[in-house]
């Protein structure tokens, strides 16, 4: 049986935490920035991490390759 691949579209977008946690940046602050305040698009700039367990697995076993 070969081994699995990588998502490599996953691992441009995401990282794992030292906790197993993962981790990704905030969508929607590259275009239409007009009309969004300064404080919503500074609290798009951090990262964040990914919610449900069940998700969590899946992006993490798509890391793993």
């Amino acid at each position: 049986m070969p081994k699995m691949k990588t998502k490599k579209s996953a691992t441009k977008r995401m990282k794992m935490s030292a906790t197993g946690k993962v981790i990704r940046s905030q969508g929607g602050k590259a275009h239409l920035n007009n009309g969004k305040t300064r404080s919503r698009k500074r609290n798009l700039s951090g990262t964040t991490t990914i919610g449900s367990k069940q998700v969590t697995q899946t992006y993490a076993r798509a890391l793993q390759g």
